[in-house]
């Protein structure tokens, strides 16, 4: 079942609005690749999650995309857009549950920057990525920085755990300042993380994150993100299904959460797995940000030895995901200094 359609922009007959099924990791994986001019620089966007593919297959079209805007920087790049295994256009109920791992999502982004290069005939492509994507991109970053003219995090994560500690010592704060008894009763019970015993433990810290809106900014304006932000791009897609929504917010939701996938992200530490990097690196991060919390990035930035160079930005009316107006600016920020 198709639902209504809405497009900001139209690529012109000279370009590529293209969505394609190849074949990634031994499963079918989708791709957007959309540009007003072929053979300009690749600009690969990984999404966050796991699976919450926007940026995604369902942005065709549509200049809001939750992190930055695109009408713009398909006059610039062949941007491509990638639904990760397990969701969107990229679910299939027969994706093994043992290759819903770290280890497997950074060989697919492997894979799909291989397919880029070899179809496009480039050496290297642009790389950037949001949240649970940025653990992907960072580590694609370091392993091959061969195949990456820059890496962008967007809301960059570097150490799950310890984000998880600080994000358990704020939602306790919260719960006392709103007298929260039930909040209070049920984050003392499951403790401070890590959570590697099981998901029902981590989905307690993660039910009052939502809670607590700790990935919105109400700027008091129409232009700030909500959760039906995300939700509307997919409903508005000329390429989603009421289907495909389900299988990204459900299917691919329950699906991403192996054991194994829980033990990946308990355990990565880019504070000691990625202490340097070999490309310009570009981080941006809501300065309004309770989910992915600054002072991790803030750290992690000032340890970090790149000496292609390294740039800490600020979106001021944003939290995880960015205001319009952040989005905006966040857009001309990839074309200032990428290009």
């Amino acid at each position: 079942m198709k639902l209504f359609h809405s497009k900001d922009f139209e690529i012109t007959k000279q370009g590529i609005s293209s969505l394609e099924s190849i074949d990634i990791g031994g499963i079918k994986q989708s791709l957007l690749i959309q540009t007003e001019k072929p053979g300009s620089p690749i600009l690969f966007f990984i999404h966050g999650g796991p699976s919450m593919p926007v940026p995604g297959v369902s942005n065709r079209g549509s200049d809001y995309a939750l992190v930055m805007t695109t009408k713009e920087l398909v006059k610039h790049f062949t941007v491509v857009f990638w639904d990760q295994r397990g969701t969107g256009k990229s679910y299939s109920k027969d994706i093994p549950d043992n290759t819903m791992n770290l280890k497997q999502f950074i060989q697919d982004g492997n894979e799909v920057t291989d397919y880029l290069r070899n179809r496009f005939n480039q050496d290297k492509v642009h790389l950037a990525a949001h949240s649970w994507g940025s653990v992907i991109g960072l580590s694609l970053a370091s392993l091959y920085p061969e195949k990456y003219y820059t890496y962008t995090g967007f809301s960059q994560i570097t150490n799950w755990v310890e984000n998880d500690k600080l994000s358990y010592k704020w939602l306790l704060e919260k719960a006392r300042e709103k007298n929260n008894q039930k909040a209070l009763q049920e984050l003392i019970a499951v403790g401070e993380p890590p959570y590697l015993e099981s998901f029902e433990q981590w989905a307690v810290i993660r039910k009052w994150q939502l809670k607590y809106k700790t990935m919105f900014h109400d700027a008091g304006d129409k232009k700030s993100t909500t959760f039906f932000s995300g939700l509307k791009i997919m409903l508005r897609s000329q390429d989603y299904s009421l289907m495909d929504i389900y299988n990204s917010l459900v299917r691919g939701f329950k699906l991403s959460y192996t054991e194994e996938m829980l033990n990946d992200i308990n355990t990565f530490d880019f504070f000691a797995g990625v202490p340097s990097l070999q490309v310009p690196v570009m981080f941006i991060h809501g300065s309004k940000e309770k989910h992915v919390m600054p002072e991790l990035i803030k750290q992690y930035f000032e340890q970090l030895d790149a000496p292609k160079g390294k740039r800490l930005l600020w979106s001021d009316k944003s939290s995880h995901t960015f205001h319009l107006d952040d989005a905006r600016e966040n857009e001309q920020r990839l074309i200032q200094y990428l290009i």
